[in-house]
């Protein structure tokens, strides 16, 4: 008031909550957002979409240099780029027919920029098939300090840059992995915390970008844990994945969450049947993930070819609702057979591409819920693919392993991708 009693003019500001007809767009109450363009939208719906179209999945051929060693060294061969590329020439030049049960591929930097023996980019060959060519963003694991062990991922820097060149070089989605563990004081909400939001600015700045981002909070499978835990840490963890994704506006029917099936560890003495999993796997997801996410596509968590189609055709035919597609992409759970037929050998190619055809055409059909165990059987079909990190069994130093070349970084070890 005045001295005279009167109300002093000026600028009236924003109240507290409402809208502020004027006062400008960007200074309002703190639920103001901009979702991307109808036309964006529209575009990233679209390849959402066509990445989980009925009986398909992905092929996550993603794997890092180190990573990639070990594979060779399985099967006796060189880890040098010469050899990385024959491999993933082996796995995209694969009959037409792979298409049938595959819609994408996640690339791994190498990779986008090699060519076929025929000097052919690998990623036209897969654009030639109808296949969507994808890439891995993130950086690798780095210690989080202050934490029980535990880890975030790097990346985020140069994300935009790298998303924007990714995209102009034929790349429509990409994958981002978060990891968390299980014990008697894990995960705990910081690393939770951390590692939702990571996620969310992820996903926001590759739909900037026009990329789709697949979302990947994995929950390990180390430990003894049961199946009843590993349902609880599944539900925490994506309760709070969505939680951030909410917080940064991130237009949920232009993503894909690729989670671990809820699983009991890989020590856990009680014995679960695939319906088990089944159940367990959909409950969790019908509390925590919203039904404008137009697909979720699991990650195999070191199952064995066979027992990753078993399971994934449970949670297709367990009597639940079920709003998004549930479908794979896959890594070892389609590639074991494939390397162990190859075996490095010029004569073995189209061997390794018959077992990739028999693997996709399983998984295709478990989306369906039209997987019979054991109808389609491989080289590597029932060999585990779970390596053990050194977290469970109480080998990691804090601090001893980090930065993005970290290919066994922390407790994830023989986990890295």
């Amino acid at each position: 008031m005045g001295a005279k009693g009167k109300k002093k003019k000026g600028k009236k500001g924003p109240p507290e909550s409402g809208w502020w007809p004027g006062f400008g767009t960007k200074a309002t109450m703190s639920t103001y957002f901009q979702y991307p363009t109808p036309e964006l939208q529209e575009e990233l719906r679209k390849i959402a979409q066509a990445i989980v179209a009925p009986g398909k999945g992905i092929l996550a051929a993603d794997e890092s240099t180190g990573t990639m060693g070990k594979r060779l060294q399985d099967i006796g061969v060189e880890n040098s780029e010469e050899n990385r590329r024959k491999y993933r020439n082996l796995l995209f030049s694969s009959d037409p027919a792979l298409s049938e049960n595959i819609s994408g591929v996640i690339l791994f930097h190498e990779t986008l920029y090699q060519k076929a023996d025929d000097g052919t980019p690998l990623v036209s060959l897969l654009e030639k098939r109808g296949i969507i060519p994808g890439i891995k963003v993130d950086k690798g694991v780095v210690p989080l300090f202050g934490s029980e062990d535990e880890c975030t991922t790097q990346g985020l820097d140069d994300l935009a840059q790298r998303c924007a060149q990714y995209k102009k070089d034929g790349c429509h989605f990409a994958k981002w992995r978060c990891v968390l563990k299980i014990g008697r004081f894990t995960p705990s909400y910081q690393a939770i915390m951390e590692n939702a939001n990571v996620l969310a600015r992820y996903a926001s700045i590759c739909q900037s970008q026009r990329i789709v981002p697949i979302v990947e909070p994995e929950v390990l499978p180390d430990g003894e844990h049961d199946l009843d835990r590993a349902q609880k840490v599944t539900e925490v963890v994506l309760a709070a994945v969505y939680k951030a994704l909410s917080d940064h506006h991130v237009y949920l029917e232009g993503t894909l969450l690729k989670p671990n099936m809820v699983t009991p560890g890989q020590a856990c003495k009680k014995t679960y049947t695939p319906m088990d999993i089944g159940r367990a796997t959909v409950t969790a997801l019908l509390r925590t993930v919203p039904a404008a996410v137009p697909g979720i596509t699991f990650l195999s968590g070191g199952q064995s070819e066979e027992e990753a189609s078993v399971n994934l055709n449970a949670i297709n035919t367990v009597d639940m609702k079920r709003p998004w597609a549930l479908t794979f992409s896959y890594g070892r759970a389609l590639q074991a057979s494939v390397l162990r037929a190859w075996a490095g050998k010029p004569e073995n190619v189209l061997a390794g591409q018959q077992e990739l055809i028999k693997r996709a055409k399983a998984n295709g059909l478990a989306v369906q819920g039209k997987y019979v165990a054991g109808s389609i059987p491989s080289l590597a079909a029932s060999k585990s693919n779970f390596a053990n990190g050194q977290a469970s069994q109480g080998k990691y130093v804090a601090g001893s392993v980090t930065g993005a070349g970290a290919d066994a970084g922390l407790f994830v070890a023989n986990h890295a991708y």
